[in-house]
């Protein structure tokens, strides 16, 4: 799948399973983004950059020991291709032994231009390609996948919509989780009333000034409860230290 040569934000995830790829990259937003030309995302079949009859991209480790390792030829000449054009291309593993992926690594990635990323399969790749040709190594977590489609997805996924445009509405990426270093405030639609259950009146008095501050004080205060940790880092503002005070002896 390709865009525009002059979008925003080109990705090229290299996998040998391009059909898990392809039909996510053609849907709803990302499939939006390419269509306005801001977004060229492509599904790249390292088995295209293969040699010989099999187009074999993988082979027993040396030393011994079960699995296959993704050959460093096939991947080189893939990604040479992929970047010729580029300049300062991205080129991220999907490893374990990566950084966290978190919503700066996300806002980066969204203004770097062009990002290849290869899937890890089997055991592994050879470790030249780590050492020579990686640039990045991100995780998604301490677990385990089969495969690196699915962290490749979310990584393009979340640098995607941060592109100016892409959204449709820039504040739509702007306030939410994580963007300001909280957890997002509740959200509610009609009806007002449901089943016994009701929107917080202030939602629905008009005053801006009143909704800021609420929507503000939810975010503080689900923070506290599910995710306390990332007010160690949080940017705090004069109103930030009220309204926690206010919430609990919480002491910043």
């Amino acid at each position: 799948m390709s865009g525009s040569a002059r979008a925003w934000l080109r990705a090229d995830i290299v996998t040998i399973f391009p059909e898990m790829v392809t039909p996510v990259l053609s849907t709803s937003m990302l499939q939006r983004g390419q269509e306005s030309g801001l977004l060229d995302l492509r599904a790249v079949d390292l088995r295209d950059y293969a040699e010989g009859r099999h187009n074999q991209v993988d082979d027993t480790p040396y030393g011994g020991g079960a699995g296959m390792v993704l050959q460093p030829d096939p991947l080189f000449r893939c990604v040479e291709d992929l970047t010729a054009d580029s300049l300062q291309a991205r080129v991220i593993l999907t490893s374990p032994a990566g950084v966290p992926f978190r919503q700066k690594l996300a806002e980066e990635l969204a203004q770097c231009g062009h990002m290849v990323i290869l899937c890890g399969r089997y055991e592994g790749i050879d470790e030249r390609v780590r050492q020579h040709l990686v640039t990045d190594e991100i995780s998604l977590g301490d677990f385990v996948m089969t495969g690196g489609e699915i962290a490749a997805l979310a990584i393009v996924d979340a640098a995607a919509r941060l592109v100016p445009g892409v959204l449709g509405a820039d504040e739509s990426a702007q306030d939410e989780t994580f963007t300001s270093g909280l957890l997002e405030y509740p959200h509610y639609t009609r009806p007002p009333e449901f089943r016994g259950w009701t929107v917080p009146e202030v939602l629905l008095g008009g005053n801006h000034e009143a909704i800021r501050k609420w929507r503000r004080k939810q975010s503080l205060m689900r923070t506290l409860v599910h995710r306390p940790d990332l007010l160690w880092t949080h940017e705090w503002t004069p109103e930030d230290r009220r309204m926690l005070e206010e919430l609990s002896d919480y002491e910043i």
